[in-house]
């Protein structure tokens, strides 16, 4: 008699063979073009639909050229600025689809209706035939699924409901506007701290990344092992920043800042960029270079091309209603920044929350989830210039890559770095992929790469983070800000 099979057992395995094939589909270039095509051809029927309703009320439709004049009257976005000078235009509304599209598309439509019909006969005359067993596996599976679900709500809950410590207030060295650079000095005695050290996030999440706990964090690493680390918190864009673009933050709000740390350390200090801060840093450091000692970038985007085709295209024809978007709200929301970044892993989400049930309340490990995660639903909007000139001339451009981004009027090209530098590259992060940080490395004379087997957030945050990345980075300043002293 043969042994029952173990249906649990393949109940789980099901689901998780299909959690791993959608989270492939995620990362498979050529679902990702489907998809792409599949939205281009929706924008371009909601176009035509659109034209063919307004002429039906009696309104007038706009040409081109009225198009592109509005475009021209969108917010500024100093992305698209050419190497000679030019601006080149938004992205225009995506074009009316002609009457051979609608009938593709509606061939299509036809088709995919009876490949569904075809599948759901299939399955059907499958289980009037099938296996006595596969009931009960049927069942299984559902019970799989139910135990998974209340597993991530129970780790739901016990997320929004665990205790949370209070964080420790430092002292304001500078602000202006919505922008605050924290003082992290350990000073003990008379004279100066240490040698300054100017730390530059993103835009898009705050700053506490870099000071997440006590047991991770860059920012009390660097103070303990001698310097004077400064850390810019941007915060929500108030009433000031509300039409601010990148070169406002960078000439407005680092540079006066950079100028203070300058005048009360009595020298340059090192700049140290994160992600997306990493960019506002290498512009300073080449607007402002007698004010800089050493340069480190950490996962800090270049060539926005050089990850995956189809997320690149993706975005390309996006790229129209994220610009709608925009002008007509006048930010890109936290919501829909939060939900670009889970189409990267689509089940990260739910396996984490699953993990996270499973810990003791305060435990260790529990303490360092709960911070990440208020770190990661803390995040702020990008006000519209900056998320055009992210978005738009970065993924969609590619404008720092070609040497066509500009801060005050002036190109931020790396070869013009002259300081010591440092590219510090992720190999597993997908939010930076390797090889836009590479291109950054190759880019700037002479400077120093150093390689992490870690991700985006887990190069900062995770486990292995103090010993794999501060203890390096903090070697390399020394070592980098001796020789210039």
């Amino acid at each position: 008699m043969s042994k029952p099979p173990d249906l649990n057992g393949l109940a789980k395995q099901y689901l998780d063979l299909w959690q791993q094939q959608l989270g492939g589909v995620a990362e498979d270039d050529q679902a990702a073009e489907i998809m792409a095509r599949t939205v281009e051809l929706m924008n371009a029927g909601a176009s035509t639909f659109a034209a063919m309703a307004a002429t039906a009320q009696g309104y007038p439709t706009r040409s081109d050229e009225d198009a592109n004049a509005r475009s021209s009257e969108s917010p500024r976005s100093f992305q698209s600025q050419q190497s000679d000078g030019s601006v080149a235009p938004s992205p225009a509304a995506a074009p009316v689809a002609s009457d051979h599209d609608l009938a593709e598309f509606a061939r299509r439509l036809a088709r995919l209706e009876e490949r569904v019909a075809a599948m759901e006969a299939g399955a059907k005359k499958s289980l009037e035939n099938a296996d006595p067993d596969l009931p009960a596996l049927v069942a299984a599976v559902d019970a799989e699924a139910c135990r998974r679900l209340r597993t991530f709500t129970d780790g739901v809950t016990r997320y929004r409901d665990h205790p949370r410590p209070r964080r420790r207030a430092l002292p304001e060295f500078w602000r202006q506007g919505s922008t605050r650079v924290l003082n992290y000095g350990i000073h003990a005695g008379p004279g100066l701290p240490g040698p300054p050290v100017l730390v530059v996030p993103s835009l898009i999440n705050r700053g506490t990344i870099l000071d997440l706990t006590e047991k991770r964090s860059l920012m009390r690493h660097l103070a303990a092992e001698g310097f004077w680390p400064f850390l810019v918190e941007w915060g929500a864009p108030g009433e000031d920043e509300r039409n601010f673009d990148l070169s406002d933050y960078i000439c407005g709000r680092l540079e006066p800042a950079l100028d203070e740390i300058c005048r009360t350390a009595g020298q340059a200090p090192a700049v140290v960029g994160y992600c997306m801060g990493g960019n506002l840093a290498l512009a300073l450091t080449v607007r402002k270079p007698v004010q800089v000692g050493a340069l480190a970038l950490l996962a800090t985007p270049w060539d926005f091309h050089a990850g995956p085709a189809g997320t690149v295209k993706m975005l390309k024809v996006m790229a129209p209603g994220l610009t709608a978007m925009i002008g007509q709200l006048g930010e890109l929301p936290v919501d829909v920044l939060q939900a670009m970044f889970t189409t990267l892993d689509p089940y990260l989400t739910t396996l984490k929350f699953q993990r996270f049930a499973t810990l003791e309340t305060g435990s260790e490990k529990a303490r360092q989830f709960v911070a990440l995660e208020d770190w990661l639903n803390d995040g702020v909007p990008l006000v519209g210039p900056v998320a055009e000139e992210c978005l738009i001339g970065g993924y969609v451009e590619n404008t720092p890559a070609k040497g066509a981004w500009k801060v005050g009027g002036t190109p931020v090209l790396p070869d013009e770095v002259k300081v010591p530098a440092l590219i510090v590259i992720p190999t597993r992060d997908h939010i930076v992929p390797p090889g836009s940080a590479t291109a950054l490395a190759d880019a700037i004379p002479e400077a120093q790469r150093m390689t992490l087997a870690a991700g985006h957030i887990g190069m900062m945050a995770g486990s292995r983070a103090p010993a794999m990345h501060y203890k390096p980075l903090t070697k390399w300043l020394k070592e980098t800000l001796g020789e210039i002293n």
